[in-house]
């Protein structure tokens, strides 16, 4: 869609759409939309769909999947650089799919001990921390930290 517009004097604001002239407040209601999508893309604002924060256990893990609706990812590790990959439409397909049985629930209080691993899971709003995985949440994190280990491995 093509979107211009004539000023001719300050009193008349014309905006062309596909060759229909439209009034001046839905003209600039659809330069406006025009004008937020092209700078959603390209400001790079990006939806979070899923998160996942993996810390503790002997060794200090500190990993972090974050993948967005588009399917681009950032992957962090504990002592390598963030990385930004694009999921395949297969593994997106997948986490989809696995997301849709997700129950987040409710935070798991801390056990007694030091050699546990937190996982954090965030997805819709809703954020828990758990020691233990529910099943719901053993199928996301397999998948995710299956693409964390991909995606950050050494060339």
């Amino acid at each position: 869609m093509r979107i211009s517009r004539i000023v001719p004097s300050a009193a008349l604001v014309l905006a062309v759409s596909s060759g229909t002239a439209l009034p001046a407040a839905a003209g600039a209601q659809v330069g406006q939309q025009a004008g937020q999508q092209v700078s959603a893309q390209s400001n790079g604002h990006k939806k979070v769909l899923v998160q996942l924060h993996e810390t503790g256990g002997f060794a200090g893990i500190d990993d972090r999947v974050t993948v967005y609706t588009n399917g681009c990812a950032r992957f962090s590790r504990r002592q390598t650089p963030a990385v930004k990959k694009c999921l395949t439409r297969g593994e997106m397909r997948e986490l989809r799919g696995r997301l849709k049985r997700l129950r987040v629930g409710c935070s798991e209080k801390r056990p007694q001990g030091a050699d546990f691993i937190k996982y954090t899971l965030t997805y819709q709003g809703h954020r828990a921390s758990r020691y233990t995985l529910p099943s719901t949440w053993g199928p996301v994190v397999r998948q995710l930290e299956k693409v964390l280990h991909k995606y950050t491995a050494p060339a």
